[in-house]
């Protein structure tokens, strides 16, 4: 019985997440994305509906000092901690979100209804490999990201609740 009233939309986010076409479709997965969010108040967004585990981030900007808000998968690493991974739809650039959480030693994490400050930590060595190990088990899209730009490995970072 308890199988019946499982979710089958994480299992399918996972296998369309391994196509390309979500590459090309991502600029609108994002449009909506912050939609949802807005109407909701931060509670919920599409990914969330699809299963995967979202959240938004507020870190401030490097260069402006400006709080910057951004709707992103993360892999949930028990109670308190979130890996972050920035792959950036498998684009050659890293995403503009990554390059200020590097240099930030706090952000802000909006997660179903709940606000709370987490300390930043970016993954390296041997530390990284075990975290991309777990990222790319919970999203399997990211080996085909990570492959559509091999001469850019992704950013890891770990974001612990304060």
């Amino acid at each position: 019985m308890n199988r019946l009233l499982r979710n089958p939309l994480p299992a399918v986010g996972r296998a369309l997440g391994r196509r390309r076409i979500v590459m090309r479709i991502a600029p609108l997965v994002i449009a909506l994305e912050r939609l949802v969010r807005r109407i909701s108040r931060g509670r919920h967004g599409v990914l969330d509906v699809a299963g995967l585990p979202s959240l938004e981030l507020t870190v401030l900007g490097r260069k402006s000092g400006v709080p910057r808000t951004v709707s992103l998968l993360y892999v949930p690493e028990g109670p308190d901690d979130i890996l972050l991974v920035g792959s950036n739809w498998g684009r050659p650039q890293h995403p503009s979100w990554s390059a200020n959480l590097d240099a930030a030693d706090h952000a802000e994490v909006h997660s179903r209804g709940e606000r709370f400050k987490v300390r930043v930590r970016r993954l390296s060595g041997t530390e990284r490999k075990w975290a991309w190990e777990r990222a790319i088990e919970r999203w399997p899209g990211y080996v085909m990201e990570q492959n559509m730009v091999p001469e850019r490995p992704f950013r890891l970072f770990e974001l612990t609740r304060i």
